[in-house]
């Protein structure tokens, strides 16, 4: 019998958490690999020389090492809910690029010495150019989402009093949403274990509504 994929994490890496969004979604049967990022396993390391998460080893040998790459591979095994019809990839390089720039500067300024507040308003006026129209859906909104819960956590009450009702609310449907709370699996460092819709406790078959992410909704 072929051992599945084998994918190595780590829970709080917004790369690896779109990765698993889109691996759930597609319903693909993987085996998940938790990593402690201060100490990398060495089938990671031996996989990709890159030493980042999210790395996704195929059974054939192959190794997929980008998270966008992996999301694409997931839906190229199934696509119940479409989202390969909804890849803004130019509002993805935006966050990717410009977003998680100020987003790391604005949270570890320490690190990189900057000014944490410059960078917090750079990454602020960014959303509030999401804002202003359509809100992403599907593999867009995957892709995009956990950076912006990322910046939203450096400040949770700063966040909450910005002039971004839309966002807002889109945010925090997609952290409530069973699909993120099952891409959330919590597993310890070095453990294996099957990672699937079942074991993620998604009730639903892939494409059913409780599995999805939800639409945007106007703000309450």
């Amino acid at each position: 019998m072929t051992e599945p994929p084998l994918l190595f994490s780590f829970r709080r890496c917004p790369y690896a958490m779109r990765a698993r969004l889109a691996l759930l979604v597609a319903g693909c049967d993987i085996i998940l690999e938790e990593v402690k990022l201060s100490a990398k396993p060495a089938a990671l390391l031996a996989a990709s020389p890159k030493a980042t998460v999210p790395v996704l080893v195929l059974p054939d040998g192959r190794v997929i090492d980008e998270s966008l790459d992996i999301m694409h591979w997931a839906l190229e095994q199934a696509d119940p809910e479409g989202w390969r019809n909804d890849v803004d990839a130019e509002l993805i390089a935006r966050f990717d690029g410009d977003f998680k720039h100020h987003l790391d500067r604005s949270k570890y300024p320490e690190r990189h010495g900057s000014d944490s507040d410059a960078h917090y308003a750079a990454a602020s006026a960014i959303l509030i150019e999401l804002e202003s129209g359509p809100l992403p859906t599907g593999f867009t909104a995957a892709a995009i989402a956990p950076f912006v819960r990322q910046f939203a956590a450096i400040d949770s009450a700063r966040f909450a009093v910005q002039s971004l009702p839309s966002v807002q609310h889109w945010l925090a449907a997609f952290a409530a949403s069973p699909l993120f709370a099952a891409a959330m699996l919590r597993l310890v460092p070095g453990q294996r274990a099957a990672f699937n819709r079942d074991a993620a406790g998604l009730s639903g078959p892939a494409g059913a509504p409780e599995s999805a992410l939800p639409p945007p909704a106007p703000p309450r």
